[in-house]
């Protein structure tokens, strides 16, 4: 059938329209506010497509997903399943972006985790794992009569005398180690430090590279490795000293990452995500200039605007004797506009006064007297009661007082260090998502890549140059991947799920589409026409 066949339409304000749409073309329904282009596209053609689409499904199926009710229309032939895009925000869940809602980020996890590099998150310094027979063919391409001698690194940087440590190596029969760099011979009495970090290493085999010692090597590797759980000290006499691990680990900074895998750059898998923001890249903190709002106010002309502190203004409150001790021992007036105190006493009355005691008088009901305290300061106070309290209605009045910040710990790329370590072309994969769509296209176009890395990753960079062409083709290159769903225009956001579906290579199917146009400039709207 080539035509789609409506008879009687009478959805919403629709006079019983009968009409003809051509399938398989570029149909437009165009006319004034309110003349029922909206009812006869989606809740008329697109209700019934997806209407049937349903019913044909099991009854187990159909339980999952929302009935539509039957468009008031007499006849309808010739329909295929139909997919509406609206303008609808995509979505208000913060975890979400645009490279979640169109799945490059699903890609960009897979190359990351197939064809990346892990390196130290502390030193920078690219970390490998190795098998020993790696190992072993790294040291035999040494030159002939090299000789070297096997280490393994059994204490590294830790204070004591290690006298265990050095009376276990002694009973298992080995004769030398190396402690701080220097060759000690283990049935010698050795005394160190107690309050010095040393670094103890035990000299498993000495040898000389020629032909037929591989067997000898890999025994001895083998014996390293059960030692330290993975790491090698190959010290090459008069050359350069070799590490090697079975981990991804660094030598030097005796850190290890996991197995890199997809779930590890979620920033939605605690694998993965920042421990101290949970993946959302913001934390909700007291602002300052919300707690006082005012800075023309004096302190007890009621500057500080928050719960529990607006009590100052109050003679008798405890409050107003904390204030009269603070200002007495930092020689500040409480009359004083706020704005004008020195930036010192500002900083005091929001975050404390350390480990200092002030000396509080007090002189109620209950009596007078005096108490040292050591005042924590508004904000902390704020941000501990906010953590601590039960009450909806005074966590939404701290909720008041706070605003959006970057995660101090992963300054907002939400992802763990050592997962922001992990490089494709020198770049993590936050570095990629903070780009523009174009800039990002132009960075996968002009990657450089090992043999075995192209071939590895061939057809998930083919994926991610497809979707993040079409997501250009319909006017949305200056957007970036890490930029959240929630802060999109409605057409932004339509346009998105266009890209979206074009992307799924799904044919056959009716495309409802509200005004796709609406945002775009002039010279956009070609790509557009051209995409769909």
């Amino acid at each position: 059938m080539e035509k789609i066949i409506i008879k009687g339409a009478k959805e919403n304000n629709l006079k019983n329209i009968t009409l003809e749409v051509p399938r398989n073309q570029f149909v437009v329904f165009t006319g004034l506010s309110g003349s029922g282009k909206s009812s006869l596209a989606f809740d008329t053609i697109y209700a019934e497509g997806q209407r049937r689409y349903v019913e044909s499904l099991s009854a187990y199926a159909r339980q999952f997903l929302g009935q539509m009710e039957k468009p008031d229309v007499e006849h309808i032939a010739g329909l295929s399943p139909a997919i509406s895009i609206d303008q609808k925000t995509t979505s208000r869940n913060p975890r979400s972006t645009v490279g979640t809602v169109t799945e490059i980020y699903d890609y960009l996890r897979l190359l990351f985790a197939r064809i990346g590099i892990p390196h130290c998150p502390k030193c920078g310094k690219e970390i490998k794992k190795q098998t020993i027979d790696q190992m072993v063919d790294q040291i035999m391409t040494l030159p002939e009569r090299t000789k070297l001698q096997l280490l393994a690194p059994i204490v590294r940087g830790r204070k004591g005398e290690h006298v265990k440590v050095l009376e276990h190596a002694r009973k298992s029969g080995y004769v030398r180690a190396r402690i701080d760099g220097h060759i000690y011979e283990l049935a010698e009495e050795i005394k160190l430090e107690k309050n010095k970090k040393h670094t103890i290493e035990i000299v498993v085999d000495r040898l000389v590279v020629r032909e037929g010692i591989e067997k000898r090597l890999t025994d001895s590797m083998e014996t390293v490795m059960q030692l330290t759980g993975g790491l090698l000290i190959a010290d090459v006499i008069d050359g350069e000293e070799m590490t090697f691990s079975q981990h991804f680990a660094c030598p030097d900074c005796n850190i290890s990452i996991d197995e890199v895998e997809p779930r590890m750059f979620s920033f939605n898998n605690p694998l993965g995500a920042c421990e101290q923001c949970t993946g959302l890249g913001m934390q909700m903190k007291i602002d300052p200039d919300l707690v006082v709002p005012n800075p023309h106010l004096s302190l007890l002309e009621g500057a500080i605007s928050a719960p529990g502190w607006n009590a100052l203004t109050s003679d008798d409150s405890s409050v107003r004797s904390l204030f009269l001790a603070l200002a007495q021992k930092y020689k500040f007036n409480l009359k004083t506009p706020f704005g004008e105190l020195s930036p010192e006493i500002q900083e005091m009355i929001f975050y404390g006064t350390g480990v200092d005691k002030v000396k509080v008088q007090y002189n109620n009901d209950y009596g007078k007297g005096s108490y040292e305290y050591v005042f924590e300061g508004i904000i902390p106070s704020l941000q501990r009661r906010y953590q601590e309290t039960t009450s909806e209605y005074m966590r939404q009045e701290y909720e008041s007082y706070m605003t959006n910040t970057p995660c101090p710990k992963c300054k907002g790329d939400r992802l763990k260090p050592e997962v922001l370590a992990v490089t494709v072309g020198g770049k993590n994969i936050a570095e990629v998502t903070d780009v523009s769509i174009q800039e990002a296209q132009d960075f996968f176009k002009s990657l450089k890549l090992s043999d075995r890395q192209a071939m590895i990753g061939e057809q998930i960079l083919k994926e991610i140059d497809a979707r993040i062409g079409f997501l250009i083709d319909v006017g949305l290159d200056y957007l970036t991947l890490s930029r959240a769903a929630g802060t999109l225009s409605g057409g932004e956001a339509q346009r998105i799920r266009l890209a979206t579906q074009i992307g799924s290579g799904l044919v056959g199917v009716v495309y409802i589409l509200d005004e796709p146009s609406i945002g775009l400039h002039q010279r956009d709207n070609e790509r557009l026409l051209k995409t769909l």
